[in-house]
């Protein structure tokens, strides 16, 4: 049964405005919308003045302008809700989109208990997960950088052949090469000045990274996660500050379903029929287990690094990770010798990883309280 005592505010949030609806208590429309600037001083005249309702609940969409809304809501003493705006429900004969009925639609799908509220990290948190995320995207910086330089090269014939690139002597070689038009000259010193840029700023975030992994609250979940093969120290981190805590998801099941590893179906009656995976939940979480993921088309062995990695763990993390090699290494290699494509194998096996790092993540928290 759903709560009627109190009045709903849906509010739909961008940058510079926000735009409310307000639904009263033991009501199935709004009896007022408005819309006032985004600032901490306007939300909290447009509360003080609906103070006079009651009890008061917000409800907004996770969108770009973050959490600092739901935050300054909190200060107030206010219950505030944000929502997962990919799990929405949308009519399909629904053709119009404006502020209001946004608005509008959020406050009644929330009495109606339709929506999904994501988990709201604290400015910690999210402080250590945007550090994470800012060495990500200054890898894709790197790769568009080498990109730009090797392309650049191609297309004037200089093609490196002797080694792996982007080693030693590659660089060795690229420092050498002179070109007879200047402007060429310019160009090349440019990209090859960028990727160099971009490098040393990779270089800085990843020590700050790895003292991260270092952090109280972080140290024993990430020494615990690396005892599985294919996941090392920035791979667990960043499972670690994706999630925060594991034990908010009740099953292993759920947490699958956030990393939108698990397939699309469409089944009626007697028919069942599944497709490619969701892709719905968190990106981050899914790049880095499929990545770990190829490192079960190997054989079932453990080497030296692996086992080094195992001796900072939990005995139970450790039993856990040994399951989960002989499993997913067995899984990988019955796939493919059924004719399954390895990507797809890699898939179903990152699909799999995700329920042994949701247990060795448990137990971490656990043991951390």
């Amino acid at each position: 049964m759903f709560d009627y005592t109190k009045t709903v505010v849906g509010l739909d949030v961008h940058k510079e405005s926000i735009v409310a609806a307000v639904l009263p208590p033991d009501a199935d429309r709004v009896a007022l919308t408005m819309k006032f600037e985004n600032t901490p001083a306007a939300l909290k005249t447009f509360v003080e003045r609906l103070r006079a309702r009651g009890p008061l609940k917000f409800i907004y969409e996770a969108r770009p302008c973050g959490y600092q809304v739901h935050r300054d809501l909190t200060a107030q003493g206010q219950e505030c809700v944000v929502i997962a705006p990919g799990l929405i429900p949308q009519m399909p004969g629904d053709k119009v989109k404006t502020d209001r009925r946004d608005a509008v639609k959020l406050a009644q799908l929330h009495r109606a208990g339709q929506l999904t509220a994501v988990n709201v990290p604290s400015c910690d948190d999210e402080a250590d997960r945007d550090l994470v995320r800012g060495r990500e995207d200054i890898l894709t910086e790197r790769l568009r950088a080498r990109h730009r330089l090797s392309k650049f090269l191609l297309r004037h014939g200089l093609v490196w052949r002797e080694t792996k690139a982007w080693g030693v002597k590659h660089r060795a070689w690229l420092r050498a090469l002179c070109f007879e038009q200047g402007s060429l000259t310019v160009t090349f010193e440019s990209y090859l000045r960028g990727l160099e840029e971009v490098e040393a700023r990779l270089e800085t975030l990843e020590r700050h990274v790895l003292e991260l992994a270092q952090k109280a609250a972080w140290r024993t979940v990430v020494a615990n996660l690396r005892c599985l093969k294919g996941v090392d120290t920035l791979s667990a981190l960043t499972l670690a500050v994706e999630v925060r805590d594991f034990r908010r998801f009740p099953s292993a099941c759920e947490f699958m379903g956030y990393t939108g590893l698990v397939s699309r179906e469409h089944s009626s009656g007697d028919s069942v029929r599944r497709y490619r995976i969701t892709k719905v939940g968190n990106a981050h979480l899914r790049r880095v287990l499929v990545e770990a993921a190829w490192a079960y088309r190997q054989p079932d062995r453990t080497g030296p690094t692996l086992t080094k990695r195992r001796e900072s763990g939990s005995p139970e993390a450790v039993a856990t990770a040994r399951r989960a090699q002989e499993r997913l290494c067995g899984k990988f290699r019955k796939m493919v010798g059924r004719g399954k494509p390895a990507q797809k194998a890699v898939t179903a096996v990152a699909r799999e990883l995700a329920g042994f790092v949701w247990h060795i993540g448990r137990l971490s928290r656990e043991v951390n309280g």
